[in-house]
């Protein structure tokens, strides 16, 4: 079984300082028509435990290139967020 590469983004931090991550997942939310997105620090990707970064997204072009990330501010987005990352975490571990 050969091993699948893991998408990757640079997002910048507030100092202008750009942090490598590895995609997790992405899901858009049908009632609300916003995408999001979950990452953790590649230099933490293989740890026992990570944190977990989750960002609203929306892509500037066609060839979902260019993202635009946006924090999630509401209480009912972040437990969509967390809902999706327990559920795909239930799925991972039974496979």
């Amino acid at each position: 079984m050969a091993l699948e590469e893991k998408e990757r983004i640079i997002i910048p931090d507030e100092n202008g300082e750009e942090h490598l991550f590895e995609v997790l997942f992405t899901f858009d939310v049908d009632e609300t028509s916003q995408s999001y997105i979950a990452v953790v620090p590649v230099e933490q990707a293989e740890d026992e435990e990570v944190e977990v970064y989750a960002f609203r997204y929306e892509v500037k072009d066609d060839d979902d290139n260019d993202l635009s990330l946006f924090p999630i501010d509401s209480d009912e987005e972040w437990e969509l967020v967390e809902e999706m990352l327990h559920t795909l975490a239930d799925e991972e571990n039974e496979e």
